[in-house]
């Protein structure tokens, strides 16, 4: 079933949206035992997934809860390897832009049921094409991991709760910059292959960005 025939979909501000994800993130039990939960925003960059999660951050901490706020974007690979097909290549930034064995081995892995706690908040920073050299940081148990960017389900993360930023074709297409247009393959592919609009836990539509609504 696609997000478009599931039933309940209803309009929502995203101040309240935000709140309800908060306190359903607060509600939620790990699925494997670890003591941090463990939340993706998932959406093209045209869906602002990282505003939408420093917004849900905020609402946590006001809840008494410590979050870990990371960002796709700082667990990219080197250009040397994203780069290797050329600059536009789709498939390339579907396959191979996202370092996973590095969210892995430094958010993932840290935050299971027997990890420790330290975590890194980037890795590398795809500007400079240099390593951030960020300080870890620990996370108390309890506290939330808040990752945000596109492309992130279907890919074996553990996550405890997934929120998908969905955005028709054509609405991406209207609202990607020209210079990010050759990205629109991509999220053909995904939409094909994960159908991130039946995967995660909650789907918010966001072809208005001032008029919301979600399946929650």
């Amino acid at each position: 079933m696609t997000d478009r025939a599931r039933p309940g979909f209803r309009p929502v501000t995203w101040p309240r949206l935000t709140d309800a994800l908060a306190d359903r993130v607060t509600a939620t039990a790990t699925h494997d035992g670890s003591p941090w939960p463990r939340v993706a925003l998932d959406g093209a960059p045209a869906a602002r997934p990282g505003e939408r999660a420093d917004a849900l951050a905020d609402a946590l901490r006001l809840r008494g809860r410590p979050v870990h706020r990371v960002s796709a974007h700082g667990f990219l690979r080197p250009a040397s390897l994203r780069l290797e097909y050329g600059r536009r290549d789709p498939d390339a930034y579907y396959d191979l832009w996202l370092d996973d064995g590095a969210l892995w081995r430094e958010v993932f892995g840290p935050l299971g049921p027997d990890g420790t706690g330290r975590v890194l908040p980037d890795l590398w920073d795809p500007a400079t094409d240099r390593a951030t050299r960020s300080p870890y940081t620990t996370l108390p148990p309890g506290g939330v991991l808040l990752l945000d960017g596109p492309l992130l389900l279907g890919r074996g993360f553990p996550l405890d709760l997934a929120v998908h930023l969905r955005l028709t074709p054509a609405a991406l297409a209207r609202r990607t910059p020209e210079a990010e247009r050759w990205t629109l393959p991509a999220f053909a592919r995904y939409e094909d292959e994960t159908r991130p609009g039946e995967t995660a836990d909650v789907v918010v539509r966001t072809d208005d960005p001032r008029h919301p609504a979600w399946n929650g």
